[in-house]
C-alpha cells in the first residue's frame, strides 16, 4: 500500500485545480501546470482536496497511484510558492553574474561559459559565488541547477567547484611527502 499516496492534497488559498477526463489542471499565483493520470488511477477533487485512489489491485496500479499524488503535490507547491536550487561557486577566480537571460560563468577555462537560462526558470546571483535557480517546476529547477554544476564539479581535494548549498564535498588527502 502507498502510504504517499493515502494523504489527500490539500489546495492553499489562491489555488484552484480542475479535471477534463484523466488531466487535473492547477493554476495558481506563479503559472498553471496539467498532468495526465493513466487509468490505473481515479483522481477527485472535493472541496479544498484532491485524493487519489487505485483502481484494482494490480502492481503497476499501485505504482501510479504513489507517483500520481507526488505529481499532483508537485503541482500545487509549484503554482503556490514555487521550488528553489541554491549553488555555490569555490575556487580562486570562479564567479558568477547574470547578464540578461545568459548566466556567465568564469570557471577557470581559459573562456567565460555563457549558459543560456531556459524560459519557466528565474536565475540570481546575489552574490557573485552564490546562484539560485527557482521556478515553478521541480524537474527544470533541478535539471537546470545540474546543467551548470556539470561545468565544474566539485573536485574531492580542494573542493573546488560548483556544489549545491547544502551538498557535502568528501575531502580526500593529496600525496605524502
Amino acid at each position: 500500500m502507498s502510504r504517499i499516496g493515502k494523504k489527500p492534497v490539500e489546495l492553499p488559498s489562491g489555488v484552484s485545480a480542475s479535471m477534463s477526463g484523466q488531466t487535473v489542471e492547477v493554476k495558481g499565483p506563479k503559472g498553471s501546470h496539467s498532468f495526465t493520470a493513466t487509468d490505473d488511477v481515479t483522481i477527485k477533487i472535493e472541496d479544498n482536496t484532491v485524493t487519489v485512489t487505485p483502481r484494482g489491485k494490480s502492481k503497476r496500479a499501485l505504482q501510479q497511484w504513489g507517483m500520481s499524488r507526488t505529481m499532483v503535490a508537485n503541482m500545487v507547491q509549484g503554482v503556490s510558492s514555487g521550488f528553489k536550487k541554491e549553488l555555490e561557486i569555490n575556487g580562486v577566480g570562479y564567479r558568477a553574474q547574470m547578464q540578461g537571460s545568459t548566466l556567465k560563468l568564469n570557471l577557470g577555462y581559459s573562456h567565460d561559459v555563457d549558459f543560456e537560462v531556459p524560459a519557466g526558470v528565474t536565475v540570481t546571483t546575489p552574490k557573485q559565488t552564490e546562484i539560485v535557480i527557482e521556478g515553478s517546476d521541480p524537474q527544470l529547477v533541478g535539471q537546470v541547477a545540474a546543467n551548470i554544476r556539470e561545468w565544474r564539479a566539485p573536485e574531492p581535494y580542494k573542493g573546488k567547484g560548483i556544489k549545491y548549498k547544502d551538498e557535502y564535498i568528501f575531502r580526500k588527502e593529496g600525496k605524502k611527502k
